[in-house]
Order: structure tokens, then sequence, then C-alpha cells
């Protein structure tokens, strides 16, 4: 019995360099299949019958080798047969919405490079390669298609100047500049996609995945990407006002939930000013007279000013808070090999 130990040695040393000499061989006689990543062209849908087809035809064109799903949401039309006959594999989501459809492909599919995009055949497919190399060439995390317009009518009325503020506000909020936050053309690797928590349910998902890069500092690029008009019969599910302000309401919540010093500071700041205000005359009367005629608004201000102590003492809490949270996230986020890397188990 004492002897086992001493047998199993040389064995799981002939294993092992059997199973390297494997990977040796495998990598010098297919370096292009062991070098290939698996790439998945992700495409959320809602009554987009009337241009789903172009959008599989032209990425299936331009990456014949990538499997792409069309995830229908509750389509009332066509959408899913059309893609389905144009060679897309076609699954459903029966939550409303396009970030109940993001979390659901980001959870399903298994690949090295996700290229998500609407199905409305505005984004150019041609871009797509170009895209996918500054991902892998430069060893990036996210790769966003900025757009530029070639039709008037591509953007409607309101969303170019929502998109800037939008865009500005995000910038001033996380100290990071994207030209457009909103586009819905994007390239990720797989770590991005397997560590991000979606919680949006609609169309604030592309907010969503910039804060996510810019939380954890991932390296991103944005390429320009024309940006063409919808084909006749297809049209825009976005509302202007009522989508930009759950935009804006997310941005703020993402504030609230990743800077909660400088939220809650804001908030104490306001509130010690307006409570000096209310007090400056109140004391300066007791100073002159020895009384206290505006009790009301002496016993107001002092309510303010512990409004605000507790208010900056919150924030500090909830900061630790989400710096334990955000470790937790880069530790998960770092647990995933990057993109062409393997893993060696010595």
């Amino acid at each position: 019995m004492a002897a086992a130990p001493e047998t199993r040695r040389p064995i799981r040393g002939d294993l092992a360099s059997m199973a390297q000499a494997l990977h040796d061989f495998a990598e010098q006689e297919f370096p292009q299949a062991a070098a290939q990543p698996r790439v998945a062209v992700l495409v959320p849908c809602f009554n987009e019958e009337a241009a789903v087809a172009t959008v599989v035809a032209d990425f299936r064109r331009v990456l014949p080798d990538a499997a792409i799903y069309v995830y229908d949401n509750n389509s009332t039309d066509r959408t899913a047969e059309v893609a389905r006959e144009a060679g897309a594999e076609v699954r459903r989501e029966r939550r409303q919405g396009k970030g109940q459809v993001v979390r659901r492909m980001f959870a399903d599919i298994d690949a090295d490079v996700y290229l998500l995009v609407d199905g409305d055949a505005t984004y150019d497919a041609a871009s797509a390669p170009k895209m996918i190399a500054a991902l892998i060439d430069e060893h990036l995390d996210m790769v966003v298609g900025s757009r530029i317009d070639q039709a008037r009518g591509a953007w409607r009325p309101g969303h170019r100047t929502g998109n800037l503020l939008l865009t500005g506000f995000l910038s001033a909020v996380f100290g990071q500049a994207f030209k457009d936050i909103l586009s819905g053309y994007r390239v990720f690797s797989r770590r991005f996609v397997k560590t991000f928590p979606v919680l949006s349910d609609g169309f604030e998902i592309e907010t969503e995945l910039s804060v996510h890069a810019l939380e954890l500092a991932m390296p991103v690029r944005e390429i320009e990407t024309p940006y063409f008009e919808r084909p006749h019969g297809s049209f825009s599910k976005l509302n202007t006002w009522r989508d930009g302000f759950r935009i804006l309401g997310t941005i703020l919540k993402l504030y609230r939930s990743e800077k909660p010093l400088r939220f809650f500071g804001s908030i104490s700041l306001g509130l010690v000013m307006l409570s000096l205000g209310l007090a400056t005359p109140v004391i300066v009367t007791y100073l002159e007279t020895g009384l206290v005629p505006r009790l009301p608004t002496a016993v107001l201000s002092m309510g303010l000013m512990i409004v605000a102590v507790l208010s900056v003492s919150s924030g500090l809490v909830l900061d630790t808070v989400t710096r334990g949270r955000r470790e937790m996230k880069l530790l998960a986020y770092l647990a995933h090999p990057a993109l062409g890397e393997t893993r060696r188990d010595g």
C-alpha cells in the first residue's frame, strides 16, 4: 500500500506530457482553427418583419462563420418566421423590453465575441469585421459603433438632441466621454458579457452597458459607423420623451449606486446652504437683541442641518459598501480569461 503514491507520480507526469504534446500539435497543425474566436451576432427584435431579413443576410455575408441569433420579443407580425427563413436561429423572450431580451441573450449564448445589433437595418454590417478586429487586436472589452447618419431621416426629431444631452450628462457624472451612449451597435468580449448584471428592462440598457464599462475602468473604444434610415414599413419603438426620461432616471440611479458619496454629499451641501441661509437672519437678530423672534425658522434651519449630516453620513456608509461590491465585480471580471488567452494548470 505504501508504494501506491510512488507509482502514481510518473503516470501523472506522462498524462500531463501527453496533454501538452497534443495541445502543441493542434496549435502547429491547425493554427487558424485554434485561434479563431467564436462570434455570436445577437439581434433583439420586436415587430421588425420589414427589416430583419436584411439584417440577417448582411451580417451573414460579412461574418460567414458567426452564429446569428434573433430573439423575438412578442412580435405581432411575422418577424420570427422571416428571420428563420433568412437563416437565423430564432428564440423568444416573453418578458417585454429590450433590457429583458439582452439579459436572456447574455445568459443563454456562449461565445468568445458578442455582437449586439438592433434588427431595424439601420446599422452598417460592413463595419462589423473592423469592430471585431479592434476588440481582438487591442484587447478591448467593448467597442461601440458611434453613429454617423447617412440620411436626413435616420434620426427622429429630438433623438439627436436627447442623445447629446444624455451623453454629456453621463460624461459629467462618470468622468469619461462617449460620443454615442445610446448606440445599439456594440461588440463585447466574453468576460464583459458574463460579468454584466443586466438590471434595465427597456431602452436604458445601452446606458447601463456604458456605465458598467466605466465603473470597472474596462478598455473600450468607439468606432464611427454609418447610420441609415429605416426601410419602408419599419417603425421605431423608441418614445422620445418617455424613454428619454427613463434613460435619465437610469443615469441618476446608477450615479446614486455607483457614486453614493458624491450623490448624497451634493444633497447634503444643498441642505447646508439652505439651512445657513435661513439661520443667518435669525443669528444676526439674536446677536443684536438677544432674542429669537423667528423660532419656527430657527427650528427649520436646525432640522435641515441635521438632515444634511445624516445625508453625508449615509453617503459615507454606502460608499464603503459600493467599494466592496465593485471589488467583487472586478474579481468576477478578472476570473474570466481575456480573449485569446488559455488557462493551463501547472
